[in-house]
């Protein structure tokens, strides 16, 4: 048996998850009830949960606390990464940003465009790295929550998943914090 092909353990993940919207709440969080159910059913924990409204500086406030809190090691937000002037989520994410994980969004609109065809282009998910946390920001359909979820983020964040994923350079993410 190659290396490749040897059995891991899997490793769970605790993941926050940012439902951003001005005409959602928390009753009527679809998309953020999806991410919850696929996060918990794959195994991993749920770190924490909440939704804001459309503002920018405390979507990047709330992403902060997350990247500094050793209990969260990935967030995934759902909304405000569409065209129209309150959509604010992506420059959010991109103000923490230090380092963005381009392929995420290539990736992302690919997968889409299986499904809703040229519609795709409106959407700006986008993925990154901070403070060894990563960040990925997805729209705030639930069918994109889904496709976002099944065809890319369950499988990069399953340690198991060859012959690369997520999980295994979790450790290494913040390297460059710990040099002299």
């Amino acid at each position: 048996m190659s290396p490749i092909d040897t059995p891991r353990a899997f490793i769970p993940v605790r993941i926050a998850v940012l439902s951003v919207s001005d005409t959602r709440g928390p009753e009527d969080d679809r998309s953020g009830d999806t991410l919850v159910a696929r996060i918990e059913a794959a195994g991993h924990v749920l770190a924490d949960r909440k939704m804001l409204r459309d503002d920018r500086t405390d979507i990047t406030r709330q992403l902060r606390r997350w990247i500094a809190d050793d209990g969260v090691d990935v967030v995934i937000s759902t909304g405000g990464t569409g065209l129209t002037g309150r959509d604010v989520t992506v420059e959010a994410h991109r103000d923490v940003y230090e380092k963005e994980i381009d392929a995420f969004a290539t990736v992302f609109t690919i997968v889409s465009m299986q499904k809703i065809g040229t519609s795709a282009v409106q959407s700006r998910a986008t993925g990154g790295v901070a403070g060894g946390t990563y960040l990925f920001a997805l729209p705030g359909s639930t069918g994109a929550c889904k496709d976002a979820w099944d065809e890319i983020l369950c499988k990069q964040l399953d340690y198991r998943h060859m012959p690369c994923n997520f999980v295994e350079i979790m450790p290494r993410l913040d390297e460059h914090l710990r040099r002299k």
